[in-house]
């Protein structure tokens, strides 16, 4: 199990693998959320981590996703789960990302991140991957940011 830390990304290095992980609390409902997960048209607009997300992010389907950390590469990824404002996973052969919303109370969503990615040839290219701390923070703190900013206007 991936210990997650509030607001702060922790990544785990194995010699096969590297998973980073972030966990938020946000004040909103699960299906604004979720919206804002899901809709791949928005996401650059919300999203200062993402430059260009491409398709439809529906089960089964393919998108193309652009990321600040390495401007020039097109991530093409499948959308491996969805269950509906609760688990979102995408991802290639490489590794997945999942997103997972759980409700903790008094209005309260938790969103949590991980990512995992590695594979035989991982410890090859390792060095040549950027951390993505930083990143991590920066989602999760827009996605806080704008799913509590629409929950406020309604």
């Amino acid at each position: 199990m991936i210990q997650t830390q509030l607001n702060k990304a922790t990544t785990v290095r194995k010699t096969f693998s590297r998973t980073t992980s972030i966990s938020t609390e946000i004040v909103s409902d699960p299906g604004i959320i979720w919206a804002l997960l899901t809709n791949a048209s928005d996401f650059s607009r919300w999203n200062s981590t993402i430059t260009s997300l491409e398709g439809k992010i529906e089960l089964g389907k393919k998108i193309q996703l652009r990321s600040i950390l390495d401007a020039k590469r097109v991530f093409k990824l499948s959308i491996k789960e969805m269950v509906p404002e609760n688990r979102l996973t995408w991802g290639d052969a490489m590794g997945k990302r999942t997103f997972t919303l759980v409700s903790i109370g008094n209005g309260l969503i938790r969103f949590t991140m991980i990512e995992k990615i590695g594979g035989p040839l991982f410890p090859l290219f390792a060095g040549m991957i950027p951390s993505f701390d930083a990143s991590f923070e920066q989602f999760a703190a827009d996605l806080k940011k704008e799913s509590e900013t629409i929950m406020n206007a309604n």
